[in-house]
């Protein structure tokens, strides 16, 4: 447990609750998400409990518990929010767009009435705006 980590103490995000658990991880949820309609409408985030920085630290009972985790999630969130598909990933490192250096497990339903429905993760690496230089110089 790191004392600066948000995902360690979780005290540190008030509106962050627990809401199933495992040995090793837990699903986490914000107050906000529960709100029908709302952007992110039943995301969550699976977590070690114990700090490892990105999804390439963890153990083999780790990556054991994240999937079973996962099977109760779905059933949690197919049940509360009947949602018509999920995103589901991981963000590695700083460029790969993690911004809080423990692991967390993005579960991400979504719905056919948003405005971005049948486009998933590859939709923004596709873009015009994530060309790499290289290919112009």
């Amino acid at each position: 447990m790191k004392k600066d980590c948000m995902l360690c103490n979780l005290n540190m995000m008030p509106t962050q609750r627990v809401v199933l658990s495992n040995e090793h991880c837990l699903f986490l949820q914000l107050e906000e998400v529960d709100k029908k309609g709302v952007q992110l409408e039943g995301s969550g985030l699976i977590v070690p409990r114990a700090h490892r920085e990105t999804a390439f630290d963890l153990t083999q009972e780790e990556w054991d518990a994240t999937y079973s985790l996962l099977q109760e999630v779905k059933k949690y969130i197919d049940k509360k929010f009947e949602p018509e598909g999920y995103n589901l990933g991981w963000n590695c490192g700083e460029v790969g767009g993690q911004h809080i250096f423990h692991a967390h497990f993005h579960v991400i339903p979504r719905f056919k009435d948003e405005p971005l429905a049948g486009k998933g993760i590859r939709h923004m690496f596709k873009s015009k705006e994530n060309e790499r230089e290289v290919l112009h110089g």
